[in-house]
């Protein structure tokens, strides 16, 4: 004894020791936090464990134990004392938790072993799996026949073949002995009998709709049974030994026939139904089942569709013929128009052709007359029927003119042309008039306005021709401005109304072009009718002034035809009125070919128009000329 050492030498701290308990304290306090996670799953997703609190109780015994080995990581080394307090009060606690947890299972597992839960829980299901096979099977018979009926009866669309097949199908598939239908009268007081399936009772027979029965089945959106003794079910003849069978009856909705009226059909409010009675066959002990009530309350929905459709297309035929009749009478009236058209057409250009070549006579010779010596009386009647028969010439060409807009046969004569030379030419017309009443004319280009442009020539000085002529025609002393400039692509949208849209583009530009007069104005409450065909201001300011009334209607389809907008503007009567319109014209390459010397205008120094830009003064014989060929020739 005295030479055996028993006591175990003291071992100093192995550092790889220690880490490797670290390290396992670690993983089991991981271990231990995630069981409780695990239980809670466990529990929430178990319904029919009974002792959850028991399990709640271990879970908390579980984490207690991995938090003693959590804090247990920090005792490997030196530690203050609070962390000592802490890991005595978690073991401590672990301690109790474990005997209490320790306890409870002592006392609870022997009713754990005597409680068949998984075994109740498993017949449970089964039954309920038995009770859900059992409602699928019948589910299934009833949709095979349900579809196979719909099949039959959706078939074709007429309303009577659809009430026969449903009765003729629900007899075989039910085994009925009769069945029927009561369809509400034209009045709405009563049902007839209108469909059966055996005939053994005449079609035709009544019954009054206020009787309880009918109430009752009009109440229910199902089918119920209803004694065999009721006015209902009296579809077959009492004979022989009898006893009594069952009878179900079910509403059939009918559609909401207010819109429509076909042929014997009664006009039915959205609340009208028709019954469907069933008749199991009598001297047998069947009764009605749950799913063969089923099965007829769906036939019975399923006739309510097919009979809608039928009504549907029924009226949708007749829709489609009487909109055949009134096709066929507007293709007529349209050809008939056309025809007409034509035949307007036609006569006004005959007519055109025939009237102006005796009218230009006249003005010719009474232009020639004019230049004779004349007296004052003679002189007055020249000049009234030169002035009448430019006034007709001007007026035949504008009904020419309004006709072939309205029928969409004139074409714009697209090409380039000389764009200063238009307004040049126009001041040359309306000059020698407005010299005579001594108004003084004056025309802008602007700067940057093109040389040469592309569009329709004659429709544009035909236009400018028309406003500025209205201009000096309304005009008896003052002055009057043209004034002509290009659009800049950020003011486009000054001028959009909503049907005009302009766009800027590198091959287009807007032409803008304004005249403006001093004459006698418009009042604000004609001005939405200028634009109005063969409509004439009938304020007194504008009386003495004849016309057709069809200049500005022109213009506005001119204009309109080439892509733009024209409108007016007046302060009112006696301010004068500003006329201004935007065109669409395309821009052309090749100026050089119109680079050369216009004609140059003289006009009387009563009026002497201003035009801006370096116009070279004529000889006096070109006054003369620019007169005649305004006498001679019309304003385009």
């Amino acid at each position: 004894m005295d030479g055996c050492d028993c006591i175990e030498p003291l071992w100093p701290t192995d550092e790889l020791l220690i880490k490797y308990q670290y390290i396992s304290d670690f993983f089991i306090a991981l271990a231990y936090f995630s069981i409780p996670l695990e239980l809670i799953y466990f529990v929430k997703k178990s319904s029919f464990f009974p002792y959850r609190w028991v399990l709640i109780q271990f879970g908390a015994f579980i984490v207690l134990c991995g938090a003693t080995h959590l804090i247990n990581l920090w005792t490997f080394t030196t530690h203050t004392k609070t962390v000592a307090m802490v890991m005595t009060i978690a073991k401590v606690s672990t301690a109790v938790v474990s005997c209490a947890t320790a306890l409870m299972l002592v006392h609870i597992i022997p009713d754990l072993l005597s409680v068949k839960t998984r075994e109740l829980f498993l017949k449970n299901k089964a039954e309920q799996l038995d009770r859900e096979m059992g409602l699928i099977r019948t589910q299934e018979e009833t949709g095979r026949h349900v579809r196979m009926l719909t099949h039959e009866i959706r078939s074709t669309l007429d309303r009577h073949t659809i009430l026969k097949t449903t009765l003729v199908e629900l007899g075989r598939t039910l085994g009925l002995e009769e069945c029927a239908l009561w369809m509400p009268s034209r009045s709405g007081s009563s049902l007839q009998l209108s469909h059966t399936l055996s005939h053994q009772v005449t079609v035709g027979s009544t019954v009054s709709i206020n009787l309880p029965v009918v109430n009752d089945v009009f109440s229910r959106n199902r089918a119920i049974i209803i004694p065999h003794t009721c006015p209902l079910a009296r579809i077959r003849p009492l004979t022989g030994r009898y006893v009594p069978p069952e009878v179900a009856a079910v509403r059939v909705p009918l559609l909401h026939l207010s819109n429509f009226q076909i042929n014997d059909w009664p006009e039915l409010s959205a609340k009208s139904y028709a019954i469907m009675v069933l008749m199991l066959p009598s001297d047998s002990a069947r009764k009605w089942h749950v799913h063969q009530l089923e099965l007829v309350e769906v036939v019975a929905d399923q006739v309510a569709v097919a009979l809608s459709h039928a009504a549907i297309l029924e009226e949708s035929m007749r829709a489609r013929d009487l909109l055949m009749e009134q096709n066929v009478a507007l293709d007529l009236a349209r050809r008939e128009a056309e025809m007409a058209i034509r035949a307007r057409n036609d006569f006004l250009a005959v007519m055109n052709h025939e009237m102006r070549t005796p009218m230009n006579a006249i003005i010719a010779l009474s232009s020639l007359l004019l230049e004779t010596e004349l007296t004052p009386e003679q002189r007055l009647m020249v000049e009234t029927v030169l002035k009448s028969s430019n006034l007709l010439a001007t007026l035949i060409n504008d009904v020419l003119d309004l006709s072939k807009l309205e029928d969409g046969s004139l074409e714009l004569e697209i090409k380039a042309f000389n764009l200063h030379a238009v307004f040049k030419e126009v001041m040359s017309f309306i000059k020698p008039i407005a010299a005579i009443k001594r108004l003084s004319v004056s025309v802008m280009l602007a700067p940057d306005l093109p040389l040469c442009a592309i569009g329709d020539e004659k429709r544009l000085m035909q236009t400018i021709l028309n406003i500025s002529g209205n201009a000096v025609k309304f005009t008896k002393e003052g002055h009057i401005s043209l004034v002509a400039s290009v659009v800049k692509a950020d003011s486009l949208r000054e001028f959009r109304t909503p049907d005009f849209h302009p766009a800027a583009s590198d091959d287009n530009f807007y032409l803008k072009v304004q005249v403006k007069d001093t004459g006698c104005g418009i009042s604000p409450q004609e001005l939405p009718h200028v634009f109005t065909k063969f409509a004439q201001s009938q304020h007194g300011g504008n009386r003495g002034y004849s016309g057709s009334g069809l200049g500005l209607a022109i213009c506005k389809r001119f204009v309109t035809l080439m892509g733009g907008h024209i409108w007016l503007d007046s302060e009112g009567t006696g301010r004068g009125c500003t006329v201004t319109f935007v065109i669409q014209l395309g821009i052309c390459d090749n100026t050089n070919a119109y680079q050369q010397k216009l004609i140059p205008l003289v006009w009387p120094s009563s009026g002497d128009a201003d035009f801006v830009g370096s116009v070279p003064n004529a000889p006096n014989e070109e006054k003369g000329q620019a007169s005649l060929k305004y006498r001679y020739q019309r304003s385009i």
